[in-house]
């Protein structure tokens, strides 16, 4: 098994893609290192990580981003290089972007895009020189394109797609891979704890979010991108996907069919 005896931190574990990638992991045999804020959680967890090689929790706020870099230190002191991160931690938005208070906005920049911007930086200089290391980026089919209700979280996205693909190019000589992960709607509590725009959860799952793809499939998928050295993956149903096709060869058309979409 690729991974087994492999250090693998993985962020946001303790639930949705997070919790089924820590167990995909776990039956490579991997080392893994679950990281989140919700302590209790985490150890639920770390009792179904069946087949790893050994598990630790952490607690991990990634918005607090000095802490960040120390929590990283300390985990390379006492655990040594890690050789997969997975940046899986994240919040999102319902609200429209006139009606969203700027504090929210930082917020969902803080924490999605310079919150994973901290933790592989905390990580990387000794990912490089260990060699052979490999970043999992968790973004989104916001990340490809913009849709109602989702202006900060798409902003937050987008910006994981031009500081990944940058890093993946400065570092491929060392070795560095970086697989970016775009899913579609993933059955998961990601619409529950959404926030809208005055930064309190929407507390409701989106139809959408309900009918969408297991974490578990999601998780599969991401662990086979890896194995083939992948770069980029959309795991979405149809209308998903072909919404990145249109943005590329046909925006225009895309334009006047989120015009269209549901607001409220």
């Amino acid at each position: 098994m690729k991974y087994h005896n492999k250090k693998v931190l993985i962020t946001g574990a303790s639930s949705g893609i997070g919790e089924a990638i820590a167990y995909a992991f776990a039956k490579e045999g991997a080392f893994l290192i679950l990281a989140a804020r919700n302590i209790e959680e985490l150890e639920r967890v770390k009792c179904n990580c069946i087949g790893a090689e050994h598990v630790v929790t952490t607690f991990l706020d990634i918005s607090d981003h000095d802490k960040v870099f120390t929590k990283m230190e300390l985990l390379i002191n006492e655990f040594g290089p890690i050789d997969v991160l997975v940046n899986n931690a994240g919040i999102s938005q319902r609200s429209l972007a006139i009606n969203t208070y700027f504090e929210v906005e930082k917020q969902m920049i803080d924490v999605n895009l310079l919150g994973t911007i901290a933790v592989t930086k905390g990580l990387l200089p000794t990912m490089i020189t260990h060699g052979k290391a490999e970043i999992v980026v968790i973004s989104s089919i916001m990340g490809k394109l913009g849709g109602p209700l989702r202006s900060a979280y798409a902003a937050s996205k987008h910006g994981l797609h031009g500081f990944f693909d940058t890093l993946r190019a400065e570092h491929y000589k060392d070795g560095l891979k970086v697989l970016i992960v775009c899913p579609g709607y993933i059955k998961t509590n990601i619409s529950i704890n959404a926030l809208t725009g005055t930064g309190k959860p929407q507390a409701t799952m989106d139809e959408a979010t309900g009918k969408g793809y297991s974490p578990e499939y999601i998780a599969n998928k991401i662990l086979k991108a890896l194995k083939q050295n992948r770069e980029e993956i959309v795991v979405a149903k149809g209308r998903e996907r072909m919404g990145v096709v249109l943005k590329r060869f046909f925006p225009g058309l895309l334009s006047w069919i989120i015009r269209k979409a549901k607001t409220v």
